[in-house]
C-alpha cells in the first residue's frame, strides 16, 4: 500500500505489517484513504478526531446555507380591515426574513367577474410592504385566483446573519442581567430561531392562521 503520515507526507509503498507497526507507534489509526488506487492508499491519522472536524466543518455549512423558500399568503378580494392588517403582518414578517412572499387572491362565484377587487387589494399591499419587498412578478389571473409575487429587499443569508447577531446580543445581555430576565428573553429566542424555519400560511377569511413546513412553492389553489 502506499502510506501517508500523519503530517500529510508521503512515506512510500510500504507492506501492511510496516504500516501498522508505524500505527502502532505513533499511536494512532491506519485509515485506508484510497481504495480504488493502486496500490490502495492509506493515511496514519487519529480518526475519532477527523470524524469530530468533518461533523463539525458540515455543520458549519449547513448553518451558513440559504435555502429558497417561498412562503404563501391566500386572501378573499372581499377582506375585512383587521384580517387584511393581520395577513399584511405576516407578509411583513416573511420579507423580513429574507423570503419571497405569494400573494394568491380567490375569487369565488361572482367575484371571479370583479378581477379589478383583487388587482386593487394586490396593488395595495405592495405599496404597504414597499420598503421590505418589491414586486417581482406583477399580478395575473390564474382562473379562479389573482397571483402575485414579492421579492425581499435583504437577502436570505443577511436576514439569517441579522437574526443570529440579535439572538447572541440578547443572551449576553441576559447573561449581564442574571437569571430573572430568563423568561422574559425565551420569546424573542423563538421569535429569532424562525428565521431559519419554512412555513406556508394559508389565510381564508375568519379563519385561525395556521403555519405548515413546505420545501417549495404551492400551486394555485382552484374551488370546486
Amino acid at each position: 500500500m502506499r502510506l501517508v503520515g500523519p503530517s500529510g507526507e508521503q512515506v512510500g509503498i510500504v507492506p501492511l505489517a510496516k504500516a501498522l507497526e508505524l500505527a502502532q507507534e505513533y499511536d494512532l489509526d491506519l485509515v485506508e484513504v484510497a481504495a480504488t488506487a493502486r496500490p490502495p492508499v492509506c493515511k496514519l491519522m487519529d480518526y475519532g478526531k477527523f470524524k469530530y472536524e468533518s461533523a463539525m466543518k458540515a455543520r458549519e455549512a449547513r448553518k451558513n446555507q440559504a435555502h429558497t423558500v417561498i412562503k404563501e399568503m391566500k386572501l378573499r378580494p372581499k377582506i375585512d380591515p383587521h384580517d387584511y392588517d393581520t395577513k399584511k403582518g405576516h407578509v411583513v414578517r416573511f420579507l423580513k426574513q429574507g423570503d419571497k412572499v405569494k400573494i394568491t387572491i380567490m375569487f369565488r362565484g361572482r367575484e371571479q367577474s370583479r378581477p379589478e377587487l383583487g388587482f386593487r387589494l394586490l396593488q395595495r399591499l405592495a405599496d404597504d410592504v414597499q420598503d421590505l419587498g418589491f414586486v417581482e412578478s406583477a399580478p395575473k389571473q390564474d382562473g379562479r385566483n389573482m397571483i402575485m409575487v414579492l421579492g425581499p429587499h435583504k437577502k436570505k443569508t443577511e436576514a439569517m446573519a441579522e437574526a443570529r447577531a440579535a439572538a447572541d446580543a440578547r443572551k449576553a445581555e441576559r447573561l449581564g442581567r442574571g437569571p430573572a430576565a430568563d423568561q422574559a428573553d425565551d420569546a424573542d429566542e423563538v421569535e429569532a430561531a424562525e428565521v431559519e424555519e419554512t412555513e406556508v400560511v394559508e389565510a381564508d377569511a375568519d379563519e385561525p392562521v395556521e403555519a405548515a413546513e413546505v420545501e417549495q412553492p404551492a400551486e394555485a389553489s382552484q374551488d370546486a
